[in-house]
């Protein structure tokens, strides 16, 4: 079972900021948590606003939480809307369905982790989350698993 070290997620966390960076994004909030949904590594950018990290954290709990990145959660929320509502209330709220959080998948096909990012549009966090895991050498997986 491989695990996310610091060092990991502080790297992609770095890179996605990069990239929203290089891109001229709005400045962004990025959360990974490891498997188990805990916090590893967090930064929000100069400018971005205090409730980032609780958006960023959503999302990425909220794909570590369903299975899948938070593309797909969207995508359920808009076809089901009152299961997505009881998702929302039997979860405390703590996730969010908005592109931008996805999962974080080792050579293994393991899921290890998963990455929010809050700031910019959903399609944009997304985006910078998934340049941030490709610049550790994983995989980031904002949809279904495999998608």
């Amino acid at each position: 079972m491989a695990i996310l070290k610091l060092a990991q997620a502080s790297a992609i966390v770095d890179a996605a900021i990069a990239e929203g960076r290089k891109r001229n994004f709005a400045p962004l909030a990025v959360a990974v948590l490891d498997a188990g949904g805990h916090l590893v590594a967090f930064k929000r950018e100069d400018g971005a606003g205090f409730a980032r990290f609780d958006i960023a954290y959503g999302k990425a709990w909220g794909a570590l939480g369903m299975g899948f990145g938070t593309r797909e959660l969207a995508e359920r929320a808009a076809k089901f809307p009152t299961f997505v509502a009881a998702i929302a209330a039997a979860t405390q709220g703590r996730m969010i369905p908005s592109p931008g959080g996805v999962l974080i998948v080792g050579a293994d096909q393991e899921v290890v982790g998963a990455v929010g990012i809050s700031g910019d549009i959903g399609d944009n966090d997304e985006l910078c989350a998934r340049a941030g895991v490709e610049a550790v050498g994983l995989s980031a997986v904002p949809g279904a698993t495999g998608g």
